[in-house]
């Protein structure tokens, strides 16, 4: 199996902007992505904004020198616990580079980050019908958020303003 890297995004550095753009690009277009390219707006603000954002933190994931993988995250807070919190907002691989545990590498990034900020959960979501990622996120530990077993299970919902 060819080697893989992942690595902390800085981006000011130009080679990771560039990289996190057009991934974030394929994953927008991707059917689980929303099937939509980023308008030319959202494209040219994705940077600047992220960086311009307090609490980014972007996983890279390289094999054999090639970015083929995403983790775009938020540090948030858990009032419950008292504790930070990362979520990831975007979780993406290549097609070509899906199946060789990447996926699985990335959220140990953002998991071994948690614990090294003191946090107490990594929280994400996922689209119902995404099946192949929902397995990779069931065997990284994920679980169905239940606050209250006889509530159900918690919803993720979104309005636009």
């Amino acid at each position: 199996m060819p080697d893989s890297k992942i690595i902390e995004a800085d981006l000011g550095n130009t080679e990771h902007a560039k990289a996190v753009s057009a991934l974030i690009q394929d994953f927008a277009s991707d059917p689980m992505g929303g099937g939509t390219p980023l308008s030319g707006e959202s494209a040219r603000a994705l940077i600047p904004g992220l960086s311009a954002h307090p609490t980014t933190l972007v996983f890279l994931a390289l094999r054999e020198d090639q970015f083929v993988g995403i983790a775009t995250c938020f540090i948030g807070f858990s009032t419950f616990a008292g504790k930070p919190l990362i979520n990831i907002h975007d979780l993406y691989v290549r097609d070509n580079a899906q199946g060789q545990g990447l996926g699985r590498e990335l959220i140990e990034a953002v998991s071994a980050k948690a614990r090294s900020i003191g946090g107490c959960k990594v929280t994400l979501e996922v689209q119902g019908n995404n099946h192949r990622a929902r397995a990779v996120y069931h065997s990284a530990g994920f679980e169905q958020a239940v606050y209250e077993k006889s509530a159900g299970s918690t919803l993720f919902l979104s309005k636009p303003v």
